[in-house]
């Protein structure tokens, strides 16, 4: 088989982003999350900080997510949604990666050989999260799981027409609070290697994130 790609979409606090991470490193695979960002960024002669304003992560409200750059920029979103998915494309064609959010799951569509997941968690189990591993404010993190929810919804449904966690448009819907990050990744990665009847190298995926613990997006 070719290059596969695994798509991931996760509710906040669910530790979508570290089960991302590791899976790509037992998979031996990229992972692309804010590369994204930083190419698009580079692609259309901006700051990283000004494309960073239409990611999922500033969550500060429906049309903050929709228009970054003003309500009156909607082309201009629309120029970098299809940046990006030009970039999702790109990648996808020409190696085996993850990608985590952005619509990839709409943009890869008609790839050959996708799997599109979806991690959740239950409302409890991702405040803990947020107030153990990041250490955030219990009052903070409530808002933040509130703010980050709406805007990724509203944006997913925007661009792709659809919900993030529709069943329909997903191959594997997932509790991280079942087995954690670690256990969630092994199991995932099981399933992979069945999926795509890959022989998948551990070991040899990037090394150049972050621990899981020390970023906010998850």
């Amino acid at each position: 088989m070719g290059n596969f790609v695994i798509t991931i979409n996760r509710d906040f606090g669910s530790l979508g982003r570290p089960i991302a991470k590791r899976l790509a490193e037992l998979l031996g695979i990229e992972y692309y999350d804010r590369d994204i960002v930083e190419a698009t960024a580079k692609k259309l002669h901006q700051p990283v900080s000004v494309i960073s304003e239409a990611e999922e992560r500033k969550a500060s409200g429906f049309f903050s997510m929709l228009f970054p750059l003003g309500r009156d920029t909607a082309p201009h979103q629309r120029t970098l949604f299809e940046t990006q998915a030009a970039f999702i494309q790109e990648v996808a064609s020409k190696q085996s990666c993850i990608i985590v959010g952005r619509c990839a799951d709409y943009v890869l569509r008609d790839h050959p050989s996708v799997m599109n997941i979806y991690i959740y968690a239950s409302y409890a189990d991702r405040l803990a999260n947020c107030v153990g591993p990041l250490h955030m404010e219990k009052s903070v993190a409530k808002k933040m799981i509130a703010g980050v929810d709406k805007a990724r919804a509203a944006y997913h449904r925007y661009w792709a027409g659809y919900a993030a966690n529709d069943p329909e448009h997903n191959h594997i819907i997932v509790n991280s609070a079942l087995l954690e990050v670690e256990g969630t990744a092994q199991a995932l990665a099981a399933i992979a290697r069945v999926r795509f009847g890959a022989d998948i190298a551990p070991g040899e995926g990037r090394e150049d994130h972050a621990p899981a613990a020390a970023s906010q997006d998850v």
